[in-house]
C-alpha cells in the first residue's frame, strides 16, 4: 500500500506543477510531461484558478485603497488575470470564435484557428467577452473574482474527461484529451462548488447568500461551458488548446454573472 502512495505522490505533484505551468506565468518547474502528468495537472487546473483569481483579488483590494473607481479596478483585475495566463485563453477563444464562425468543415475551421491573425469574430467575441467580464466584477464583491477563477479551470478538468477525443495527433489536446478519469471530474466539481461557496461565504462582506451563489456560480460556469465543448467537439471531432482556453473563458464570464446577481 505504502509503496502505490509512493508511486502516486510524485505523479501528482508533477501534475501540480504541470498544472501551474500550463495555466499561468509563474515560473514552476513542470518535470515531467506525459499523459499521466497532465492527467493529474487537468484534474487540479482548479488549484491554478485559485492562483490567478487570489491575484485579481489582491489588485482589487490595492486598486480600492488607491480610491480607484469599480470599473477601472475591475478593468485593471480582468488585465491581471490576462497577463497571468499570457493571454492564451483569451486567445483561445478568439480562434475558436474564428474557427466556428467561418462555417468550413472540421479540417478547414481547425486551420483557421492555428493561423496567427484575429478575424471579426474573435474581434467581436474578446470584445464583448471582457466588457462583460469587467462590468460584472465592478456590480460584485472581491471574492467573485476568485470563485470565476475556479470555475474556468474547473472547465478544463471537465473538457478532458475520459471519452473526449482530441481534435487533432499532435499539440495540447492531444496531450491531455480523455485522461481525467469521470469519477475524479465529479469529485473535483464537488470540491470546487464548495470551495467556491466558501470563498464567498468567508470573503469582505461574505453571507449565507453569497455561499449559495459561490457554488451556484460554479455550477453555472460548468454549464456554459459544457454546451460549447459539445458544440465545438461537433463541429472539430474533438478538443484543442484554443477549445480548452475559449472553455476558460466562457466559465469565468458566466461565473461573473451569476455572482453579480443582486
Amino acid at each position: 500500500m505504502n509503496a502505490g502512495r509512493e508511486r502516486t505522490d510524485p505523479a501528482v505533484r508533477a501534475g501540480l506543477r504541470l498544472a501551474v505551468t500550463l495555466l499561468t506565468v509563474v515560473p514552476v518547474r513542470s518535470g515531467r510531461v506525459d499523459r499521466e502528468s497532465a492527467r493529474w495537472a487537468m484534474t487540479l487546473a482548479p488549484v491554478a484558478g485559485l492562483i490567478v483569481g487570489g491575484v485579481a483579488a489582491v489588485v482589487l483590494v490595492v486598486s480600492g485603497w488607491l480610491g480607484f473607481g469599480s470599473l477601472l479596478a475591475a478593468a485593471l483585475a480582468v488585465a491581471a488575470m490576462a497577463l497571468l495566463t499570457r493571454g492564451l485563453h483569451l486567445d483561445g477563444l478568439a480562434d475558436l470564435a474564428d474557427g466556428l464562425g467561418s462555417g468550413k468543415p472540421a479540417a478547414e475551421a481547425l486551420t483557421i484557428m492555428k493561423k496567427s491573425d484575429i478575424g471579426p469574430f474573435g474581434v467581436i467575441t474578446l470584445v464583448l467577452t471582457l466588457a462583460i467580464q469587467v462590468a460584472a466584477i465592478a456590480e460584485t464583491r472581491v471574492a467573485a473574482v476568485v470563485v470565476a477563477a475556479m470555475a474556468g479551470r474547473l472547465a478544463v478538468t471537465w473538457a478532458c474527461r475520459s471519452g473526449v477525443r482530441a481534435a487533432r495527433p499532435d499539440g495540447l489536446g492531444a496531450l491531455v484529451a480523455g485522461t481525467v478519469r469521470r469519477s475524479d471530474a465529479v469529485a473535483v466539481i464537488v470540491l470546487t462548488a464548495a470551495a467556491g461557496a466558501l470563498a464567498a461565504l468567508t470573503g469582505p462582506g461574505g453571507g449565507v447568500r453569497d455561499a449559495v451563489l459561490g457554488a451556484a456560480a460554479v455550477l453555472a460556469g460548468l454549464v456554459a461551458s459544457a454546451a460549447l465543448l459539445r458544440h465545438a467537439v461537433r463541429r472539430l471531432g474533438g478538443i484543442t488548446g484554443d477549445v480548452l482556453g475559449a472553455l476558460v473563458e466562457t466559465a469565468v464570464t458566466a461565473a461573473l454573472l451569476v455572482m453579480s446577481l443582486r
